[in-house]
């Protein structure tokens, strides 16, 4: 986050996704798409594909990425960088587990 101090937000627990889904977080700002793998690891990127601006969290989630549901793009949930052939980057947000607690960085003071 480029040096901004941020703040853990708590935004659900990790039941709340089903695994290989996913569950949007509404911020004033932009919603962000929170995956869940099959090994219960959680991962959070804005909720558009950087090519055509779909909406990820409506995508098909397999190992560690989720395939766009307009053009079949396949981004990396890790990463947010889209797989070759294709070029681009979803913007990943911080998120981490306490507890089966899903706590997701947002920007502070």
């Amino acid at each position: 986050m480029d040096g901004a101090i941020s703040v853990w937000m708590d935004v659900g627990q990790l039941d709340d996704i089903p695994r290989l889904g996913s569950r949007v977080v509404t911020t004033p700002a932009i919603d962000i798409a929170l995956f869940r793998t099959a090994d219960d690891r959680v991962f959070a990127l804005h909720d558009r594909c950087p090519h055509k601006a779909g909406r990820l969290s409506q995508g098909i989630v397999h190992s560690e990425s989720v395939t766009c549901p307009l053009h079949n793009w396949v981004i990396g949930l890790a990463d947010g960088q889209a797989k070759e052939p294709d070029e681009g980057c979803a913007r990943t947000v911080p998120v981490r587990l306490e507890d089966r607690r899903i706590l997701l960085a947002v920007g502070g003071a």
